[in-house]
């Protein structure tokens, strides 16, 4: 640091104000003035030093994130977006939405209702939640309260968070159900939690002939009694899941509820993909079952629902007395959503609701759509050796890459082998996936670390690429 002149003629001590008598006075003066400049700049700089450490210290992490700050999706999603990397990574469509939904939004952005750009009600926008009240009362067969049973949330993620922050306290239990969506488990111990993990667990002679299907993947009745006890507070279900796409059956959804019920327990029900269900498999809303509708926050998603994932709009659904607690996180986080984004998904509820049994209903043509792409992938996967997991729900599929005994003693980092695969996959096949490992804790991790998780909502010419890339794998 330079001192000013000003400051350097503050430092000259009193006794050489006055005229030189002699070159000897002027030396000893110039070099007592060098000492007492040293000894300021030395101070100075010392003294910057240790008020920049006092902020390191003052300005540390809050506790509640301490070692979360790890992503995956940051990690992977900046090396699946390098020029020439066929992205079967990232889970969004590469395809146009239905055209109504565009449109309907670019009508509520530039129509004459002034209001459509401004806020809308906190907790949603007045059709959005007509809307939702009307098809889910239908659906659950009950009357929904749209301004005290629902909530409009920034995405599945917002409902999520609000779920976990307003309902589970510090030191309280929540079950999660393995594999999980990487973020139950930073939420939940944000909020202070303690996640207390429980593995679906595939049939290991399915899985060993080469192609099996996500329903092979079970809980383990006496197991998962164990895990509830006096404190727990929730337990999280993702159905149909993310990664494995599978769908629980009405047995597993009884064998939950039963315990959720005995032990006073509360359920968060991830269904974000719920209308993704494909030939032969039905979704059942575990709050439909008896005594489940006053305990279960139930999860939704307009960015699953209508392919705009990037419109980030979601919403819970569940009794007044649970859905009132989030909109209290609600109302001092980030108080209200899109005014023209809800305005739009109102519309394309509202279109969709007045068609459910039509052949061209979006909720019914999509899982069509999809199911092609899903049987495509996974003959192309079978026909070079790999063996995936056909999903029955979602648009994801996981698949075992153990057979193509790819060595991987290079690669740096402590890592599981499918983090070094995919990277491996990524920049020498230029194929873009996603460790599936990083959706288990990390006592589970070892156990399920050569899988892969892809995705096939993509158009055509992305699936084509990625099938001349696995054709010529060797």
């Amino acid at each position: 640091m330079l001192l000013s002149r000003v400051t350097l003629l503050a430092t000259i001590p009193l006794e050489f104000n006055q005229p030189f008598q002699s070159k000897g006075m002027y030396f000893t003066y110039w070099l007592k003035c060098m000492r007492t400049t040293q000894n300021l700049l030395c101070y100075s700089i010392n003294r910057n030093v240790s008020t920049s450490m006092m902020n390191l210290f003052r300005h540390k992490n809050a506790k509640r994130i301490e070692g979360l700050d790890k992503n995956l999706w940051v990690e992977f999603t900046k090396l699946a977006a390098a020029p020439g990397i066929v992205n079967l990574g990232q889970g969004f469509p590469d395809m146009l939405p239905p055209p109504y939904i565009t449109e309907a939004l670019a009508n509520a952005a530039a129509g004459e209702n002034f209001m459509l750009n401004q806020y809308t009600r906190g907790f949603g926008h007045p059709p959005l939640v007509k809307a939702l009240a009307e098809l889910y009362g239908h659906i659950c067969g009950r009357s929904i309260d749209r301004n005290k049973e629902i909530l409009v949330t920034v995405g599945a993620y917002g409902s999520l968070s609000h779920s976990i922050q307003g309902l589970v306290d510090e030191g309280d239990e929540v079950i999660i159900i393995e594999p999980f969506f990487d973020c139950y488990v930073p939420m939940v111990k944000m909020a202070g939690g303690i996640p207390v993990f429980i593995s679906l667990k595939p049939v290991k002679e399915k899985v060993e002939q080469g192609m099996s299907n996500s329903g092979d993947w079970s809980l383990d009745e006496e197991e998962l009694s164990s895990k509830f006890n006096s404190r727990t507070k929730a337990i999280i279900i993702n159905t149909p899941n993310n990664p494995l796409g599978k769908i629980f059956k009405m047995e597993e959804l009884k064998m939950i509820a039963d315990l959720c019920i005995k032990h006073d327990v509360l359920c968060i029900s991830d269904e974000v993909y719920e209308w993704l269900v494909y030939s032969g498999h039905k979704h059942i809303k575990i709050a439909t079952l008896p005594r489940m509708w006053e305990r279960t926050i139930t999860i939704g998603s307009a960015g699953k629902t209508f392919s705009v994932t990037g419109w980030k709009l979601g919403w819970s659904i569940g009794p007044a007395h649970l859905i009132k607690h989030l909109q209290t996180v609600q109302q001092n986080t980030i108080y209200t959503c899109s005014t023209p984004i809800q305005e739009a998904v109102a519309g394309g509820i509202q279109k969709e609701y007045g068609r459910l049994t039509d052949e061209d209903c979006y909720f019914l043509s999509l899982p069509r759509e999809l199911e092609v792409k899903r049987n495509r992938m996974a003959q192309i996967l079978l026909a070079v050796g790999m063996k995936p997991v056909i999903p029955e729900g979602g648009y994801f599929m996981i698949v075992d890459v153990s057979t193509l005994n790819v060595d991987l003693p290079k690669m740096e980092g402590n890592e599981p082998y499918d983090n070094l695969f995919v990277k491996w996959m990524i920049k020498n096949k230029r194929l873009a996936a996603i460790p599936v490992s990083s959706f288990f804790s990390d006592q589970a991790k070892s156990q399920f670390e050569k899988y892969i998780r892809i995705c096939f909502i993509k158009q055509d010419s992305t699936l084509n690429s990625a099938e001349s890339i696995l054709r010529n794998w060797k």
